[in-house]
């Protein structure tokens, strides 16, 4: 079952991993699991900028933003990358995940702004649930 967003296009999630973490196995592992969901995923990789996530998502006509983390140097970038997935009028909504996330973490994200967040033992059932959601919300 293809996962549909926009005028009934499939969803497109940009996946990406900020600054020098170079811990990409949970974001190659999220990526696996939105494609097999149906989803299209573009996946940037390691050593991504908040600029460079951001003019991606623009180019590529992302309708949700997903950051993979493994250390904390996201938090570092996070400011910088909620402003810049806002300019030209546009909203994309960020999720996060990664093993490093505590709920007191995560309530921080929420509250400055960040969609979906999850931590460790995250099911795919929830993550593909979730990307779905805020792909729609973001059509509307």
């Amino acid at each position: 079952m293809e996962a549909q967003a926009r005028n009934g296009k499939r969803v497109r999630v940009l996946i990406a991993i900020l600054g020098l973490d170079q811990h990409e196995t949970g974001a190659l592992a999220v990526t696996a699991m939105l494609r097999d969901a149906g989803m299209e995923v573009i996946y940037l990789g390691r050593f991504a900028s908040p600029e460079s996530v951001a003019a991606a998502a623009v180019e590529e006509s992302a309708d949700v933003v997903g950051i993979s983390c493994h250390s904390w140097e996201y938090i570092h970038y996070l400011d910088d990358l909620l402003r810049a997935l806002e300019r030209g009028g546009e909203r994309f909504p960020l999720m996060i995940g990664g093993s490093v996330i505590s709920p007191s973490d995560k309530a921080r994200l929420l509250e400055k702004g960040v969609s979906a967040v999850f931590g460790p033992g995250a099911s795919s059932d929830d993550i593909v649930a979730t990307v779905r959601k805020l792909a729609v919300a973001s059509a509307n």
